[in-house]
């Protein structure tokens, strides 16, 4: 998920009762729970390193009591006041952990059994940057200030502590969890959809359902046969036609493909990609050349790209230039 979502976790966390196992509480917990994404600082070695090391051991089970211990370490020197190390450890090992789930929840994934497995997990139901837990975050950070300016009109002089923020804490939290156990539902549900139909008269090799930034009940198909990928909207509150796919063909065969694919730029694409999608285009320089790319289906489709690997491959299958890219990609 994004830092925003995070960081808002990570305050819900303290006010709900996990401030109370240390001083620093919440400077703790918001540090860990943002933590794992520490590896952004691999975006300096260029796109294709951060592709590789990005949601890479710092999101890995193996990591968590390491980056907790770290950002206690880290809140322990920048505060200059003693702690009780054993709750501030589990408060920010709750944390870690929340960050952990929240990023397995959608599309792009993590690799929690780094370093023995290298196996991305995912469970595609939320975006990385999800409107709804924004506007449910934001209601629950707000209402304990008005909450409170309200109180302080009623109450003025009673010199009562009041913790108007706990409950909205546990408000949140509790959306959370009830949010992504809905949208679990409803991808079990559209996957069942694309499962149970045939595209083309070609049975699904495989399928995917990727969630809409805003609508719960409309979803991204994605359905892999031997011969292409169909690209199909699921609406689950209408009536499914698969008729109405979009349809990309695999291409054939070709010694411009099969060399683009032994550079490392495709070896480490390949690694993460999960639905990769081949395309080999004749150029007119040099002479006899070929653009091979390979495209995230997830991500985009074949009018409009995103994480694509490149390579420029000469007449006598030599691998001239190859490049990875992030984000929407010009046409060429």
């Amino acid at each position: 998920m994004d830092p925003l979502t995070h960081t808002a976790t990570g305050l819900f966390l303290s006010r709900a009762g996990l401030n109370r196992l240390t001083p620093y509480a919440t400077p703790i917990l918001i540090l860990a729970s943002n933590a794992p994404d520490i590896d952004i600082v691999t975006l300096a070695g260029g796109s294709l390193n951060y592709l590789n090391f990005h949601r890479h051991l710092t999101h890995s089970l193996l990591a968590m009591p390491v980056l907790a211990l770290l950002s206690v370490a880290v809140v322990w020197v920048a505060g200059g006041r003693r702690l009780r190390w054993m709750g501030a450890v589990a408060a920010a090992l709750v944390a870690v952990i929340s960050h952990l789930l929240l990023d397995l929840t959608n599309v792009y994934g993590v690799r929690l059994l780094l370093p023995f497995s290298s196996r991305w997990l995912r469970l595609d139901i939320t975006n990385v940057i999800d409107f709804w837990m924004w506007g449910a975050f934001l209601l629950c950070v707000a209402a304990p200030f008005l909450s409170r300016l309200v109180g302080s009109e009623i109450s003025s002089g009673s010199g009562r502590e009041r913790h108007h923020g706990r409950g909205w804490a546990w408000f949140a939290l509790a959306f959370l969890l009830v949010y992504n156990c809905g949208r679990a539902v409803l991808h079990g549900r559209a996957v069942a959809s694309l499962e149970s139909r045939v595209y083309e008269e070609s049975q699904p090799v495989r399928t995917a359902a990727l969630p809409d930034a805003i609508n719960p009940w409309k979803w991204r198909g994605l359905v892999e046969t031997r011969e292409f990928f169909a690209e199909i909207e699921v609406k689950l509150l209408a009536d499914f036609d698969p008729s109405g796919a979009s349809i990309f063909h695999k291409p054939e065969p070709d010694p411009a493909l099969e060399a683009a694919e032994r550079t490392k730029t495709f070896q480490d694409f390949l690694r993460f990609s999960q639905f990769p999608f081949w395309r080999v285009t004749p150029i007119p320089e040099p002479a006899g050349a070929k653009r091979v790319e390979a495209m995230d289906l997830r991500f985009g489709s074949p009018a409009a790209p995103a994480f694509v690997a490149t390579a420029v491959v000469d007449a006598n299958g030599r691998v001239i230039e190859s490049s990875f890219q992030f984000g929407r990609v010009r046409p060429h």
